[in-house]
């Protein structure tokens, strides 16, 4: 949830930030603005859209090579030009953008009003740089007032800070993600790699606590836990940076959905030792949690199915969220295994550290590799599906599936069996991403576009097929959508059924005579079904063929509902790859 980006170097410095902060636009904004320092400070912002306020306002004729940007998601304070970043302070000689909350900031900011500070916005965020500001006005060096003021937050921050007066960009992080990046031709800081990854993919992954001062000539990085300088190695991301432009594509869903042929593959694709060690890992626990959050917890719902039916491995599931709720069962023998596409997502952050509070072990699936939470984790492992833009997860969600499919048969030594499983998916992934599949289920999309409810059901792993489906719909269409278990739905869902309700059924061999059954109690009360199965069926008014893939079901029968999802966002009017009120990385609890 919102975008920083900043830059020092022999570069000019308005692309640089303008194009920043497009690729950074899928984490979720409302208002976006720059600080460019070329005599003084050169502040442009406003709410709505970046090219929208580029219109404006024209980003690009912003002078200098020293910068920060900013996309906003508001929090404190309303969506206004007012509350948009950057921020300063009273003599304009500090300016800041923020990701994050700051917890304490109306003690602070009660303080510095005392003191004679004047405030222009209603945010957390402007208390940062009055804070500042009033060090300095102590004595302190820039630095060191920086450092202090930074010390007195409570809460989550990244930060990006300039002094008019000197030629210095600091950038500095607790509980949100910050990664500096290093070229030939300057220092980069970014929420997110791509925001940089056109020139370089040399990055170093900031610590909480840690500051890190950019100049001309290096960067330096000061941990303020331990009140000292510290080293941080520098990583080569293996991104392509064309894995993070839409291409020819009109939209990065879809985009991702298509790649979805070659990402199941690179996810099987694991160090046979590492995948060797986490199966020893969960061989050896008493006692093994599942945590994940949105599209994460549902990967994890289906791999409680797949580990029970191919492991014979009992393991609990929880919603990150949740979690910390079930602490008092934890104990050093636990094995949680944390869920995430960001490695950033804050719920998963505080399932982690309750688990390591009661000093259990924690495995993470990530696809981030340096951020947060595969520094926290005991042992990660990569899903290996490169840059994801779009807000809703598609690919990665089918990459954790993928992963969590080849541990299971890990866990019988059938490794290779695994592997050859999912490799065998290649041809049926292709078809169902192909634009044949996209045109008839772009049929379906024009019947369902002006519903206002879908329900879905399905039984065992269709189930968690179902619960992500309904997410995937809701998530970008904006219609209601709502999963079931198959027997569930005559302890109640049934009398929401009326005369044409949609329902979507998925069907596999193993559940077929049964959640046909639940099917045929909706049609009888006027449900329109739509079958997601491997043969027709007379009771489907629609019918998406879909090859029966046994364990593999799950990742093979959610494509055509994440096409579906897409067009339906298309015919109405909606913006695909920024859903309203959502963010790609949710950061803060």
């Amino acid at each position: 949830m919102c975008g920083i980006i900043g830059y020092i170097g022999k570069k000019d410095i308005a692309p640089i930030l303008f194009q920043g902060l497009k690729r950074l636009e899928y984490r979720g904004y409302d208002s976006a603005g720059i600080a460019t320092l070329a005599s003084g400070f050169h502040i442009k912002k406003d709410v709505g859209k970046v090219d929208e306020i580029h219109q404006r306002l024209n980003f690009l004729d912003a002078p200098g090579t020293l910068g920060i940007a900013h996309t906003r998601w508001a929090t404190h304070g309303g969506v206004t030009k007012e509350n948009a970043h950057p921020h300063v302070d009273c003599e304009e000689n500090i300016a800041v953008v923020h990701n994050g909350i700051i917890e304490n900031y109306q003690e602070l900011k009660r303080n510095l009003i005392s003191l004679g500070h004047k405030f222009k916005s209603q945010t957390d965020t402007e208390v940062i740089p009055h804070l500042i500001e009033e060090m300095m006005k102590k004595g302190k060096n820039f630095t060191d007032a920086t450092a202090s003021a930074l010390k007195s937050l409570e809460g989550s921050y990244a930060v990006l800070i300039l002094n008019k007066n000197e030629r210095k960009l600091f950038a500095a992080r607790k509980g949100s993600p910050l990664v500096l990046g290093i070229s030939d031709s300057g220092y980069f800081a970014a929420s997110d790699i791509p925001a940089f990854l056109e020139y370089t993919k040399n990055v170093v992954y900031l610590h909480d606590y840690d500051l890190a001062v950019l100049t001309d000539n290096g960067i330096k990085v000061f941990n303020l836990m331990e009140n000292r300088e510290v080293e941080r190695k520098v990583d080569t991301v293996n991104w392509d940076i064309r894995q993070a432009e839409k291409g020819e594509f009109d939209h990065f869903m879809l985009k991702e959905i298509s790649e979805q042929v070659d990402t199941i593959q690179r996810a099987s694709q694991q160090n046979k030792e590492l995948i060797n060690h986490v199966v020893e890992e969960m061989k050896n626990a008493h006692g093994i949690f599942l945590v994940g959050a949105g599209s994460s917890y549902h990967a994890c719902v289906a791999a409680s199915y797949i580990m029970s039916k191919v492991s014979k491995l009992h393991v609990n599931v929880v919603l990150a969220s949740e979690f910390p709720y079930y602490e008092h069962y934890l104990t050093d023998k636990t094995l949680v295994i944390a869920v995430s596409q960001s490695g950033e997502t804050a719920d998963v952050l505080e399932a982690v550290k309750s688990a390591k509070a009661k000093k259990s072990k924690v495995i993470s699936l990530v696809n981030v590799v340096g951020s947060s939470l595969t520094r926290t984790s005991d042992v990660f492992l990569n899903i290996n599906a490169g840059p994801e833009i779009c807000v809703l997860s598609t690919k990665t969600y089918t990459s954790q599936l993928a992963l969590f499919i080849l541990l299971s048969y890990a866990l019988v030594n059938k490794y290779e069996e695994g592997k050859k499983k999912l490799t065998r998916l290649w041809n049926e992934i292709y078809h169902l991403t192909s634009a044949t599949t996209r045109t008839k289920i772009k049929e379906l999309a024009e019947k369902l576009r002006d519903k206002e409810h879908i329900f879905l059901i399905g039984r065992g792993l269709q189930y968690a097929t179902a619960m992500e489906a309904a997410l995937k719909i809701k998530e970008v269409s904006y219609i209601h959508a709502e999963a079931f278990a198959g027997g569930e739905l005559k302890h109640g869902t049934i009398a929401l059924i009326e005369d044409g309700t949609p329902c979507i059924v998925f069907v596999s061999e193993e559940n077929e005579k049964e959640i046909l059954s639940n099917a045929i109690e909706i049609k009888s009360r006027g449900g329109y079904i739509i079958g997601v199965s491997p043969k027709n069926n007379e009771i489907f008014d629609f019918w998406i063929k879909v090859p029966e893939s046994n364990n593999e079901n799950p990742i093979v029968q959610i494509i055509p509902i994440q096409i579906l999802a897409y067009q339906l966002a298309v015919l109405r009017g909606l913006d695909p790859d920024h859903p309203r009120n959502l963010a790609k990385s949710v950061t803060v609890k």
